[in-house]
């Protein structure tokens, strides 16, 4: 390595992309060619980076392996940063598995990081955690170090693990002073920006109150029975009962929990749940197989009486009822709630991390835009969708893993 591509290098590592560009701008060689790229990813411009990120690869040849699989770990890096979350995970994995095989423990470690943060904000927190158990950050360096610390808050903030997310973030800081990479900072800033936002609302009879993500995690380690908008369920201590993929019955329950230990007459529930203007006989009798639906996926943890009018839902044991709620309702909250990180997200990148369809995400996107509540930048693939003022809340650690948008 020469003494300008070791400069260059040196000066991205101090978090200077500029610099590094004031040395290789005008050199084509491979390793140039991977420094400028990713100095142009710092500098936002996506798109030119990861040309310049091929561009090297294919100028190391076939024969370099090495090298071409840490350009693949700085394209994925990109992508990531770019919220593009449908790049190809299967090269990522191919570049991991090479860097190990040639001794590359830092970079593969830093490869594998990038996996585990990909399945963090697509919602697959199981996988996340079992990668999380098995990487070792020793190799890391101070900046890498960073990145893999902000994962272990992420991951703590969205199991709702404020003690977990306070420490990861405290070590997160601490490596962050050493690099003095602005990107970095202003990430961790955010992500502890949320541990004192509203994350909720929690709603019990009349009364209602904002409540920050510890309120969250002392509230479901009550005894509380809650029906949880948020994550579209009904909890009562360790017990979860998923109504992500049962709107129907999820739209009954709340209306119930909002009025418990009050009936809600029948065509309040029928105009709400099926959105039936009129009830007929038909509406009624369907109503009265869902609420049967209901008793049973509730049993043992409340009951749903008919009453002259309508039907109460009472809890078991005297509990109390709570309805948590996202700070701001929106029919399109969860496309909100992915932009309320500050990123430019990719459309294709929301429909994965919420589980939707592309096309259902786009219209969702169209009308915030159309209300002046998102607004997009680039054209084609190249297109980026952000809030031009993010939101003081939190609700993105609080979706469900899938979204119900569809």
């Amino acid at each position: 390595m020469d003494s300008l591509i070791s400069a260059a290098a040196q000066a991205l590592a101090a978090g200077d992309p500029l610099g590094a560009l004031n040395r290789v701008a005008l050199r084509d060689d491979p390793p140039a060619l991977a420094l400028r790229g990713i100095a142009m990813a710092r500098l936002g411009d996506v798109i030119r980076a990861k040309a310049l990120l091929r561009q090297a690869a294919r100028a190391f040849g076939a024969k370099a392996t090495l090298a071409r699989a840490r350009c693949t770990v700085a394209e994925a890096e990109i992508a990531l940063a770019a919220r593009d979350l449908t790049w190809p995970t299967k090269q990522l994995a191919a570049a991991r598995e090479i860097l190990e095989q040639h001794g590359d423990r830092t970079n593969a470690a830093y490869a594998r990081s990038l996996e585990i943060r990909r399945l963090v904000l697509i919602g697959h927190l199981d996988e996340a955690e079992r990668g999380l158990a098995d990487l070792d950050p020793s190799p890391l360096p101070p900046a890498a170090r960073t990145v893999y610390e902000l994962i272990v808050a992420g991951l703590a903030l969205r199991r709702l693990q404020t003690k977990a997310a306070h420490a990861a973030l405290e070590r997160a800081t601490r490596t962050a002073r050493q690099v003095r990479i602005p990107e970095l900072q202003a990430e961790i800033e955010r992500a502890t920006a949320t541990l004192s936002a509203p994350a909720a609302r929690v709603i019990q009879g009349s009364e209602e109150r904002l409540l920050q993500l510890d309120d969250v995690e002392a509230l479901f380690r009550s005894d509380v029975l809650i029906v949880d908008a948020c994550r579209l369920a009904v909890r009562l201590g360790g017990q979860l009962v998923a109504m992500a993929r049962r709107p129907v019955l999820f739209a009954i329950v709340r209306q119930l929990a909002a009025r418990a230990p009050a009936d809600v007459p029948r065509a309040e529930l029928i105009a709400h749940a099926f959105r039936g203007k009129e009830a007929d006989e038909s509406h009624r009798a369907r109503l009265r197989v869902e609420i049967g639906r209901l008793r049973r996926l509730l049993k043992g943890m409340a009951e749903i009486n008919a009453t002259r009018d309508g039907f109460a839902l009472l809890p078991c044991e005297d509990r109390t009822v709570a309805v948590l709620a996202q700070p701001i309702e929106d029919e399109n909250a969860a496309v909100l709630a992915c932009l309320a990180d500050g990123e430019a997200w990719s459309s294709s990148g929301l429909a994965l991390a919420l589980g939707a369809s592309q096309r259902t995400v786009q219209r969702a996107l169209d009308a915030l835009a159309l209300s002046g509540k998102v607004q997009s930048f680039g054209r084609g693939r190249a297109q980026r969708w952000t809030c031009p003022v993010v939101p003081e809340f939190a609700t993105a650690l609080l979706l469900p893993a899938w979204s119900s948008l569809d």
